[in-house]
Order: C-alpha cells, then sequence, then structure tokens
C-alpha cells in the first residue's frame, strides 16, 4: 500500500500526518468537548483592573433607638430634650486578585509548516489558551480553587445550607419523590432564604446537577400529564408568586446532591475579574512567544443571605 506526507519536514505539532492514497481526510479541526456556563450565572465585578491586588466592597450596619421606648418607634415630644440619633457601623471585605498567565510560542519553521499545511498552529494554540482560561474562570466562579482558600458560588461558607426532608418513600432524593414533593422542596428553600434577608429579596435562579435536571425536564407530571416536572415547577414556584416571573433553572457541571437558590444580581453577588491582555510578541532567535495574562478574584457575596443550598436531592 502506498502513503504519502503533506511534509514530512513539519512535526505532528504542526499537523502532519501519514494519508493513504484512498484516504477521506476531513480538513477540520474538532477541538476538544468542553462546556462553560459562568459567564450565564454571575455578573462580572469590572472596576478591577490589573494593577489591583486585592478587591474588597463594604458593608454597612446601621442601628437606632426608639423614643420613650428603646425598642419602639423614636418618637419625640414638644418638650423634648434629647433626641435618639443613628449609629453607622462600615465593615470591609477583601479578597485577593490573583495573576494568571498562559505563554503561546512556536518556531518560525513550526509555524510555517502548519500554515502550509493549511492549519495555523498559532491560531490552535490561541484557542486551546482561551479554552483553558475559560475553564479556570469557570472552576473558580463555581467552587473556586482548595490551594488558594477560595469558595465560589456554589460552596460558599457565608451561605446557609439546608438539608432537604424526605418524601413518602422515606429518601430524601428526587428520583424517589412526586412532583409536589420535590416542588415543596424548592419552595421550601426559597422560603428560608427570602426570610434570612429579611423578607427583603426572593431568589429567583436555581441550579442543579445534570442528572437532576435531566430528570426534571424528562418527567411528566402524572402519567396523563403532557407538561414537564421543569415547567411545573417553573410555573408554580414561590418566585413567580413573590418577583412576578418564573424561576430561571439551569444546570451546572459543578453541583452534584446539591440544589443553589440565589439572586443573580451585581449588588447581591459578583465576580471580579481583569479581562486578559497581551504582551508584544518577543523574538529568541527562531522561536516567537506571546504572553497572556488577567486577574481571577473569588466570588463576592455582597449579601450572602440572598442566596441558599439544599443538601440530599
Amino acid at each position: 500500500m502506498t502513503y504519502m506526507t503533506f511534509d514530512r519536514r513539519t512535526t505532528d505539532s504542526a499537523g502532519s500526518f501519514l494519508v493513504r492514497e484512498l484516504e477521506r481526510l476531513d480538513p477540520t479541526l474538532h477541538e476538544p468537548l468542553s462546556a462553560v456556563t459562568w459567564s450565564r450565572d454571575i455578573d462580572l465585578r469590572e472596576d478591577v483592573c490589573i494593577a489591583d491586588e486585592a478587591a474588597g466592597f463594604i458593608n454597612s450596619a446601621f442601628g437606632a433607638v426608639g423614643g420613650l421606648a428603646p425598642t419602639g418607634k423614636a418618637w419625640i415630644g414638644t418638650d423634648t430634650t434629647s433626641v435618639s440619633g443613628i449609629t453607622l457601623e462600615n465593615g470591609k471585605t477583601s479578597q485577593p486578585l490573583f495573576l494568571w498567565g498562559m505563554e503561546i510560542g512556536y518556531t518560525l519553521p513550526e509555524l510555517e509548516s502548519a500554515r502550509r499545511l493549511g492549519r495555523p498552529i498559532d491560531q490552535q494554540k490561541f484557542a486551546a489558551m482561551r479554552l483553558k482560561y475559560q475553564m479556570d474562570v469557570d472552576e473558580m466562579v463555581y467552587i473556586g480553587d482548595t490551594a488558594l482558600g477560595i469558595k465560589g458560588l456554589l460552596n460558599s461558607p457565608a451561605v446557609a445550607s439546608t438539608q432537604v426532608v424526605p418524601g413518602a418513600k422515606g429518601s430524601t432524593t428526587w428520583v424517589t419523590k412526586t412532583p409536589d414533593e420535590i416542588l415543596a422542596d424548592i419552595n421550601a428553600l426559597l422560603s428560608t432564604t427570602w426570610e434570612r434577608s429579611a423578607w427583603a429579596v426572593c431568589p429567583d435562579r436555581l441550579l442543579l446537577p445534570p442528572v437532576a435536571f435531566a430528570h426534571l425536564a424528562g418527567q411528566k407530571v402524572g402519567e396523563a400529564g403532557s407538561v414537564s416536572i421543569l415547567e411545573f415547577i417553573r410555573q408554580n414556584s414561590l418566585s413567580l408568586a413573590i418577583n412576578g416571573r418564573a424561576l430561571e433553572i439551569q444546570p451546572v457541571k459543578w453541583l452534584s446532591g446539591r440544589v443553589a437558590a440565589y439572586t443573580k444580581d451585581q449588588s447581591r453577588v459578583r465576580y471580579p475579574l481583569v479581562p486578559l491582555q497581551r504582551t508584544a510578541p518577543e523574538n529568541h532567535g527562531i522561536h516567537q512567544s506571546v504572553t497572556y495574562y488577567g486577574r481571577l478574584g473569588g466570588v463576592e457575596w455582597v449579601y450572602p443571605e440572598t442566596g441558599g443550598y439544599a443538601d440530599g436531592i
């Protein structure tokens, strides 16, 4: 059998392969399968820059006493000589901004060989770098980084966590529960979170493990029903009654056995991120390289009481 190559001088990294005479080679580059969803589930804090080494915010606490009764209203009389005032306490929360960087490098002969093959290696390496960056940001947003001691949207110790109650079959898992029992679990999470926020904010977003999401989307409400459990929950949750809109429910690969409820709002929870920047191309003999860098922070729960977790689903 006869073989040929596109260019025997090129290396595997440039994309040169042995091709049989009767082989139809698809020139399309099929990149690794991946999924990143962080930009869907959180708003960015964009006031940070590459020179910043930390990102912080201030939470204010107010205090006031009553007039005639210390715990009552601030009544005063026409002959009052002492009027109560307001006390104010400001506390700062700060987290480091970590420097992220990656170099893209190749030799000029390698670059020329790849261009002759019609598969520019510089573009491929840039795409690989972008994918690595997106995957790192995705992990930082959802679960943080163990080595750095940073938590994320789905595992913050500042956010309260509860355990779902068993259903009629004695299990807490949703695959054993009825649609009404699953709805009760979700509304209980929304209600307790709403209560922790002093009845100020009811969550409008729910993040589920992919397996749980698939179960809700694939099961009907009743044998003769035409509505999935997922749509049933969206249209009958506490969020619709309080916020005036259906509950937003999305799957997240970083979850397992836990459901997270929160309000997607920059004033409640956000992520500080400095977009990627690049250096000028550097030449070292026949080697050329470019470094891309930025800063990644930790999720800022400005109001952690507006979020909640439920385990055991």
